[in-house]
């Protein structure tokens, strides 16, 4: 079975950075799609990033075009979301995904298994 436990989320200024990781365990990390995504109070879960099985194909929110950045390290198991320039509406729980499928998906139903999710809030 899957597992991911996401990481590194914290309080931060606006302007700041933060650099999230999820590590992932129970299967092959390099037969997965990885994703982030993040869900605000009060709002559905909306797709971030995702980053193809060796890393060559990225896909992004146009909200974070520029500021973030999704990679992975396959003989660590572990997938990254670089995160500068941050913005108060950036605040959310942010949560990493792995789909067993070929293509990159923007869909949470599309993915899965999930992470616990790790809180990022940003001060203006």
């Amino acid at each position: 079975q899957v597992q991911l436990v996401d990481s590194g989320g914290g309080l931060v200024q606006a302007g700041g950075s933060l650099r999230l990781s999820c590590a992932f365990s129970g299967r092959t990390f390099s037969s997965y799609i990885m994703g982030w995504f993040r869900q605000a109070p009060g709002k559905e879960r909306e797709f971030v990033a995702a980053v193809s099985r060796r890393g060559y194909s990225t896909t992004y929110a146009d909200s974070v075009k520029g500021r973030f950045t999704i990679s992975r390290d396959n003989a660590k198991n572990t997938v990254y979301l670089q995160m500068n320039s941050l913005r108060p509406e950036d605040t959310a729980v942010y949560y990493c995904a792995a789909d067993s499928r070929g293509l990159i998906m923007t869909i949470a139903g599309e993915y899965d298994y999930w992470g616990q999710g790790t809180q990022v809030t940003v001060s203006s």
